[in-house]
C-alpha cells in the first residue's frame, strides 16, 4: 500500500487552505519573503533583524489554486480580482516595524470582488535600518556619525499600544505617513531635528496620544568611501 502519495496530497490540500510561505531570492541584493494568507486569517510578518519593508501586496485572487480547499468553483473563478490599495494598506501597517499582524478581511482591505474567496499575497524584505521613536510633544535628533541620513519610513500616529504609553493611547490603527515629508527635511544631512507635534504634522486621530516613528540609515558619499590601494 502506497501511503506517501496520499500524505503528500493531503499536505498539499492543507497548504492551499492555510497561510503559506515562499522565499524569493535576491530583491535588489536582499532576500525577500513572500506569503499567501487566506481570507479570514491573520497575516504575520516579522524580521529577526532590521525592519519590514513591503515591496508588493495584493488582496484578491489571481489564480484558482491558492486558498482553494473546500471552496466551490463559483468562489474561485474570478482570477482578475485585486484591491488596488493593498500595497498602501500593508505599508501603512507594517513598514518600519520588526513585526506586524494584519487581519486578512474585507473590513481591513474592503471587498474588491463580492462572492469571491480572496487571499493576501504579500512580499517584503528586512531592511538593516535604525529606528527612532519620539513621543508626542517631545523633540529628538537623528544623526549619522559618518555619512548622511536616508529616511526609509516615517509615520506620525500610533501603530502600537505599548510604545509611548499614555492613558490616551486608545488605538493602534492611526496611520499618517510622513515618509516624503521627512525625506525632504532630512535626507542628505548629518543630523535632523524631529518634533512630534500636531502643529508640524497635523492631527490624524484627535484624542489619541501619538508618536513619530522613523526608520533611517546612513550612507557615505562617493568622496567619503575609503579607497583601497
Amino acid at each position: 500500500m502506497k501511503i506517501l502519495p496520499v500524505i503528500s496530497l493531503l499536505y498539499a490540500m492543507f497548504a492551499l487552505s492555510m497561510a503559506s510561505a515562499l522565499i524569493v531570492l535576491n530583491h535588489n541584493g536582499i532576500e525577500a519573503k513572500r506569503y499567501s494568507v487566506c481570507e479570514g486569517q491573520t497575516g504575520h510578518l516579522s524580521c529577526g533583524w532590521g525592519s519590514i519593508k513591503v515591496i508588493s501586496a495584493s488582496y484578491g485572487r489571481s489564480n484558482r489554486d491558492t486558498c482553494s480547499s473546500g471552496r466551490p468553483s463559483s468562489q474561485l473563478s474570478n482570477t482578475q480580482c485585486h484591491q488596488h490599495q493593498s500595497l498602501r494598506i500593508m505599508s501603512d501597517r507594517c513598514n518600519g516595524m520588526s513585526s506586524c499582524a494584519v487581519p486578512v478581511t474585507n473590513m481591513v482591505f474592503s471587498d474588491p470582488c463580492v462572492r469571491t474567496y480572496k487571499y493576501l499575497d504579500v512580499s517584503f524584505v528586512c531592511d538593516p535600518v535604525k529606528r527612532s521613536v519620539t513621543c508626542e510633544h517631545m523633540q529628538n535628533v537623528i544623526s549619522c556619525e559618518e555619512g548622511s541620513l536616508i529616511i526609509h519610513h516615517a509615520n506620525y500616529g500610533r501603530r502600537e499600544i505599548l510604545t509611548c504609553p499614555h492613558r490616551y493611547a486608545k488605538t493602534s490603527h492611526c496611520y499618517h505617513s510622513q515618509t516624503d515629508n521627512l525625506r525632504s527635511r532630512c535626507n542628505g544631512k548629518e543630523s535632523c531635528q524631529l518634533h512630534a507635534s500636531n502643529a508640524v504634522f497635523s492631527d490624524p486621530c484627535p484624542g489619541v496620544y501619538k508618536y513619530l516613528e522613523v526608520t533611517y540609515s546612513c550612507t557615505l558619499s562617493e568622496m567619503e568611501v575609503p579607497v583601497c590601494t
